[in-house]
């Protein structure tokens, strides 16, 4: 039904820039502010996102708005998700690699060139995605996009780089463990995954980063770095034809065929487990624990609803100016009686799955307390929430949504990860015609399928003494009623 309706909102016939414009130039004449122009004619005005397909597959897509910096980057259908056991952790280690000279460039020529333009290169890599991006001057995307080829293309990989790089992801994993909830949050994945990829850590385990070495990393490049896994994207002053013959210069000759040898396996569907970890460590002033739920994949329609329900959610800690008066259940909950020292909602999608739940940190004795009062929540959520909490969490999500494409950057990333997620750019005002389409009745039903009588799977860290036991956990995931 969302979709029907957003596809109707696309079909209406667009204005033209100018005509905003002169809108715009009407209501400052007439007296009538800015916030006159229609919501929906802005969302159906924005520029355009164009998508072309290269000969070996990479796909380049591009939303030019004229501005005079730019965004440019290449997305990879890759992450630790396509890793093994034997090799896990070398898909971050290989985008630490890639800035460590080329055939073409050493590290210092490199980084002199970069610096010399007054751009911006980094990286990341995440379990489903690796990806590789430069913010510049508009005339200068060119270059930009030829510097990201050539450390993708033509990286060396010599052995005394790989040896000091390993000591970098050591020292990096030491300040990961120090970060409680990173901790946390990788221990969740172990246990709702478990024995299946998305369970493993993106950095990867210590014995695997002592013996990775350069055959590890350049096996991992011809079975993944094919053409289909690639998108280019830009934003900002990129215009799209540009782009499209730059990313054919230098990204048109990438291989899209597989040797007998090369064929990878894909992922299987990561099977979910309600379960349990707990890491008690009493020294640690304050508790650090993870609740969720299976979710759903980023493609299914649910995935909306599930974005509003975490909203109503919400998150708060004590620092915030609004208090505990957020608006939130839960927030009330914890500021006025003291049960913790913040918490956030969150919705991790991937391909097939995902996990919806709720992270927090608070005093030892308040544990109980507070998990109490989150899953009465959740079984609020599938039972009785009202129709005037959904509107302010859509208007709120709205909002979020809109504040997160402020630049060319955020824009580039939404474009490359909607095309490798979606296999499309979900257009705003199609966003907006499915989060209207959320009602208090959706939330209630889709809550109802996801989150009650679910097993929920729980990480904790610190001094959680207090924790429930599991089953108790488990048997409050539902109410018996009259």
């Amino acid at each position: 039904m969302a979709f029907r309706v957003a596809r109707m909102v696309l079909q209406t016939p667009k204005k033209s820039a100018t005509s905003v414009f002169a809108q715009a130039r009407k209501s400052l004449h007439s007296g009538r502010p800015l916030s006159a122009l229609s919501y929906k004619s802005a969302l159906l005005n924005a520029p355009p996102t164009r998508v072309t397909t290269l000969d070996n597959g990479v796909r380049v897509a591009t939303e030019d708005t004229g501005a005079p910096t730019a965004t440019v980057g290449v997305w990879i259908d890759a992450g630790s998700r396509y890793e093994n056991e034997a090799n896990n952790g070398v898909a971050h280690f290989l985008e630490h690699m890639a800035f460590k000279g080329t055939n073409k460039r050493t590290q210092q020529q490199l980084e002199l060139e970069i610096e010399n333009m007054g751009a911006h290169l980094n990286a990341y890599t995440s379990r489903e995605q690796t990806v590789y991006y430069a913010k510049c001057l508009s005339k200068d995307v060119g270059q930009a996009l030829e510097i990201l080829s050539d450390i993708l293309t033509n990286s060396k990989f010599e052995e005394a780089q790989i040896e000091r790089e390993r000591g970098v992801i050591l020292r990096e994993m030491q300040e990961v463990e120090q970060n409680l909830q990173e901790v946390v949050f990788d221990h969740l994945h172990a246990t709702a995954y478990q024995g299946t990829p998305l369970g493993r850590t993106i950095l990867g385990p210590t014995e695997n980063i002592k013996k990775i070495g350069r055959a590890d990393l350049t096996e991992y490049i011809n079975t993944h770095y094919k053409g289909p896994r690639f998108v280019i994207a830009g934003s900002g002053g990129v215009p799209h034809d540009q782009l499209v013959k730059l990313a054919n210069d230098h990204f048109g000759k990438m291989g899209f065929k597989y040797d007998k040898s090369e064929i990878p396996d894909l992922p299987a569907p990561c099977r979910y487990t309600g379960s349990e970890i707990k890491v008690r460590e009493d020294s640690l002033p304050l508790a650090h624990v993870a609740m969720a739920v299976e979710g759903c994949g980023w493609k299914d329609p649910d995935n909306i609803p599930l974005m509003v329900a975490n909203t109503i959610i919400g998150s708060w800690d004590r620092t915030m100016a609004s208090g505990s008066n957020s608006g939130s259940f839960l927030a009330e909950a914890a500021g006025k009686l003291g049960l913790a020292h913040g918490f956030q909602a969150f919705h991790t999608c991937y391909k097939d799955t995902g996990l919806w739940g709720v992270y927090f940190v608070c005093d030892p004795l308040t544990i109980e307390d507070f998990v109490f009062n989150l899953q009465s929540e959740w079984m609020r959520l599938c039972s009785n929430v009202t129709e005037s909490e959904v509107d302010r969490a859509k208007n709120l999500l709205r909002t979020n949504m809109l504040l997160q494409l402020d630049g060319t950057t955020p824009i580039c990333e939404d474009i490359g990860r909607h095309l490798l997620c979606y296999d499309r750019r979900i257009p705003i005002s199609e966003l907006e015609a499915r989060i209207n389409a959320v009602d208090a009745s959706t939330i209630r039903d889709v809550c109802t399928h996801y989150v009650y009588d679910r097993c929920p799977a729980v990480a904790s860290v610190g001094p959680v003494e207090q924790l429930p036991d599991y089953n108790r956990l488990r048997s409050s995931m539902y109410w018996v009623r009259l």
